[in-house]
């Protein structure tokens, strides 16, 4: 799959601000796949849109990277997020709801409106399709 077209670039400054944007998202995407409670996909998602915009290298890197590169192919090409990615996805979700009524056991005006917020998440994840085989 050919990577999206450049976005131009201004200026040094501002190509160097991109890279240094997508490092930072790729460092909190690893932290994620380490921590449970970090999300990963997001981060590694925004450090590609951000190594396109300021080093095609970078981002071609990312995208044939052996672990994260067909998730992010997948999603760029398809909007498509896998079945496994559906599930613990919604059950990190679920799991942190639970966390955040036993922790900060909030009011019932705010319990629903995070419940509504997370299921209103949960929803965008699964009506995703699912990538082709």
């Amino acid at each position: 799959m050919p990577p999206l077209p450049p976005v131009p670039v201004r200026n040094r400054l501002s190509r160097w601000g991109w890279i240094m944007l997508g490092w930072l998202c790729v460092a909190l995407g690893f932290i994620g796949a380490i921590l449970p409670v970090m999300p990963t996909t997001i981060f590694l998602i925004l450090a590609a849109g951000c190594f396109a915009r300021g080093s095609p290298r970078l981002e071609r890197w990312l995208l044939d990277h052996p672990r994260f590169g067909p998730t992010l192919t997948a999603w760029r090409r398809d909007g498509a997020i896998g079945r496994r990615a559906k599930v613990l996805a919604c059950s990190g979700i679920a799991v942190g709801y639970a966390l955040f009524l036993l922790g900060a056991r909030p009011g019932i005006g705010l319990a629903l409106a995070v419940a509504a917020l997370m299921t209103g998440c949960a929803a965008y994840i699964v009506t995703r399709p699912t990538p082709p085989a």
